[in-house]
């Protein structure tokens, strides 16, 4: 049942208020996840539905989850695994991955979400740092992480697990956790320098619960069936889906896909009746320029990078619903955003959610960290990186906004993603939400290349739709269309027509790479 309800069905600022005003954190001194997600729901009742994109093709129930994890977790015993110990998860969306997870939570164990998408370097750097004791994955991800020379053991989840697992006893005592002991490493994307693992608490499930719960309008509702295309060894796909969801005793599906397909999106969410979904934001660009099946969905939420006005204008107009964007990061997420009970501000990330102190502190989103069981326990084994993090009790994000007179926050820009030119600081968002508004482009990132007058100026580079001409004409097009929108110091001063954009696996622009192209 959710822990948040509203005050009244009326979109009102009040409603807003009476719901920040009465919330408080209630934590236990005992606390698994591992627990919460498995043995405390309805053992009948679906947790996982896995599909082809077309049909539902297998059901896991809460009672399966709890019988599985429990011999997963004995198995890991076997292996040499303990409280502490790393657990890392290379697997991509499917039933296993909730397995590992589970089981890991209830030895005490931290597990160490990590992309199947990772290639040998990715993976050296994250793994090396983590030190695992065990690495259960799928055999590719596996005969990369065979050639990095670690010591720990490999589980190929086709090949070894059911055995395992049939060798295993289905009964357990998980370990006696509290809110504070380490239950997560998730690395951050790196998109402003190498990746760090920020180590999270079993608090970090309660942490995101209101968030969760009012980016979905007080879920979960009757009928409520939750989808995401983003990966689950990711924050968002994992705390922003799975496991809250979970913990709600809501079916969460489950697709395996190598890469994000946006007509194919569309019609799995149609044809296996999903109901909740959150897309980030690259992928709703995407679907803009789609067609497929007419979905029905109650709640549509993202996060991760600005989705802009634009977009979602058409997400309510094309999938009939409005999109409740929010904010995070890897180290506190789910901090503020939208909700059906306070209105929307186009363009905005919305308002702190219950439970979050969120101030702008000379411009940077900063969170006090007191009493706030979302923020991270700290970098993993690196004291510097968290001392920098977090100072005088609150965690910088990196990242600047601006408030308006009701306390609404717009996204600016990462602080070093800023473009310094002609003695004005521009920020990359609002010119690549004006591009995207144009019927010729897809995608596009704006950053600051040298110039010799105004130290920086801006540079554009555009995926162009499918179809489209490309070239001289288009170029001027769009710097006309954003001088007409914006002021004349955000008009790019060149246009270059890419057919990609690097990307992390979140989805998110690296601009850092696209400057360093330049220099």
């Amino acid at each position: 049942m959710s822990t948040l309800r509203p005050e009244s069905p009326t979109s009102s600022l009040p409603a807003y208020e009476a719901l920040r005003r009465e919330f408080a954190w209630r934590l236990p001194p005992a606390y698994n996840i591992g627990v919460e997600v498995s043995d405390r729901q309805r053992p009948g009742a679906p947790a996982i539905l896995v599909t082809d994109g077309r049909e539902i093709t297998r059901t896991v129930t809460f009672g399966e989850l709890t019988e599985a994890s429990n011999r997963l977790a004995n198995a890991l015993t076997e292996l040499g695994t303990g409280v502490g110990d790393r657990v890392a998860v290379v697997l991509s969306q499917r039933v296993e991955t909730a397995l590992a997870h589970v089981a890991a939570y209830k030895l005490g164990a931290i597990a160490v979400p990590l992309s199947a998408q990772f290639g040998p370097d990715a993976l050296s750097v994250r793994l090396h740092d983590a030190e695992p004791r065990v690495v259960l994955g799928e055999a590719d991800a596996l005969e990369r992480v065979r050639s990095l020379g670690l010591e720990a053991a490999l589980v190929d989840v086709d090949r070894d697990l059911d055995r395992l697992l049939a060798d295993a006893s289905p009964r357990l005592t998980p370990a006696e956790t509290t809110p504070d002991t380490p239950a997560l490493l998730v690395y951050t994307s790196g998109t402003t320098g190498p990746p760090k693992g920020a180590l999270h608490g079993h608090r970090v499930l309660p942490g995101h619960l209101p968030g969760f719960e009012l980016s979905h309008d007080f879920f979960p509702q009757p009928g409520d069936r939750i989808w995401t295309p983003a990966d689950w060894a990711w924050i968002g796909g994992l705390y922003d889906v799975l496991i809250p969801a979970l913990a709600h005793g809501t079916p969460v599906v489950a697709y395996r896909a190598r890469r994000f397909d946006p007509e194919q999106a569309l019609d799995l969410m149609a044809s296996v009746g999903v109901r909740n979904v959150f897309m980030p934001a690259t992928a709703l660009r995407l679907m803009r320029h789609a067609a497929g099946t007419k979905v029905d969905l109650r709640t549509l939420a993202s996060g991760g990078e600005t989705v802009g006005e634009e977009t979602a204008a058409w997400c309510l107009e094309r999938l009939g619903v409005r999109l409740n964007e929010f904010y995070g990061q890897t180290e506190a997420n789910l901090l503020l955003g939208n909700c059906a009970a306070w209105p929307e501000r186009p363009g905005s990330m919305g308002l702190p959610y219950p439970g979050h102190d969120v101030q702008l502190i000379d411009g940077e989103l900063a969170v006090r960290v007191a009493g706030n069981p979302v923020t991270f326990l700290g970098y993993w084994r690196n004291p510097d990186a968290t001392a920098a993090k977090v100072r005088d009790g609150w965690l910088f994000t990196g990242d600047l906004a601006t408030a308006d007179e009701d306390g609404y926050l717009r996204f600016v820009g990462r602080a070093d993603d800023l473009i310094s030119s002609g003695g004005y600081r521009i920020g990359p968002g609002e010119i690549e939400d004006c591009l995207i508004r144009h019927p010729a482009v897809v995608l596009a990132a704006a950053v600051g290349v040298p110039d010799e007058t105004r130290g920086e100026v801006v540079k554009a580079f555009v995926v162009p739709a499918p179809g489209v001409a490309v070239g001289d004409q288009l170029a001027a097009e769009l710097q006309r269309w954003v001088r007409e929108r914006l002021a004349s110091y955000e008009v790019p001063r060149s246009v270059e027509f890419v057919d990609d954009l690097p990307l992390t696996v979140t989805g998110k622009i690296r601009r850092g790479e696209l400057r360093s192209r330049e220099l």
